[in-house]
């Protein structure tokens, strides 16, 4: 099944435009063809096409499915941008195709990259939701100071990642399903201390990916994969 997008969705009409238009005409599609799409939310749609344009193509909803594979959990990794950004763009393609509800790009004190671009981000994160049939789009929040995120408002289970820890257990010991959960992964140089000491004192609990000393990204895919793992 190849899967479209659109959030321009009016009673039982679809209207998909510019680049999704333009990969609609691109595939050759005509009217009378039925095409499948989601609305990053939650809902697989179902559709004719009635009109089909360049810059925009129209839809009539055949069939409508609300919370598509809705996940069990909520699951958020705040994660420190590497320096080469096609890592992080490597990231977010695979934890989305695994399964994440919410990324965070975080701005730390041994972080090699302080800008990112929000828009191409998205776009990767859209690709790979329709590759993976995934009705729901995972939200990317702007790249956001440390601390700042540290002290919000957070009632989901909290974890940190740090490797200067010996004593760590090893979060598939510490996670507890089914609950939301709140995963901070750091730069390539780790958490500095102070971070780590920020992180307790508001009730991230320090833990363990395992023995092997791992880049951020490959990180961020097995925290991803442990807790989907654990709630399968």
């Amino acid at each position: 099944m190849q899967l479209f997008y659109t959030q321009n969705i009016k009673e039982n009409m679809a209207i998909f435009i510019e680049e999704e238009a333009r990969h609609i005409q691109v595939l050759r599609k005509k009217e009378g063809d039925i095409l499948h799409f989601i609305d990053g939310v939650g809902g697989l749609y179902e559709g004719e096409i009635m009109e089909v344009h360049k810059k925009q193509c129209v839809l009539s909803i055949i069939k409508h499915t609300p919370s598509y594979n809705q996940r069990k959990v909520r699951l958020h990794i705040a994660i420190a941008p590497t320096k080469n950004i096609n890592r992080l763009e490597w990231f977010l393609e695979k934890a989305t195709e695994i399964g994440i509800d919410e990324i965070t790009p975080i701005l730390c004190d041994r972080s090699e990259r302080k800008r990112i671009r929000i828009d191409r981000l998205e776009k990767i994160l859209l690709s790979a939701a329709k590759q993976s049939l995934k009705a729901y789009l995972p939200k990317l929040n702007e790249l956001t100071d440390y601390q700042n995120f540290i002290k919000k408002e957070n009632d989901t289970l909290k974890y940190i990642a740090y490797c200067n820890d010996d004593n760590l257990n090893h979060l598939k010991k510490e996670y507890s399903p089914p609950q939301n959960v709140t995963i901070l992964i750091g730069p390539e140089g780790d958490f500095s201390q102070k971070e780590i000491q920020l992180a307790l004192e508001n009730n991230y609990k320090g833990i363990s990916l395992g023995d092997s000393r791992l880049r951020t990204e490959t990180a961020g895919i097995v925290a991803c994969h442990i807790v989907n793992l654990i709630n399968g």
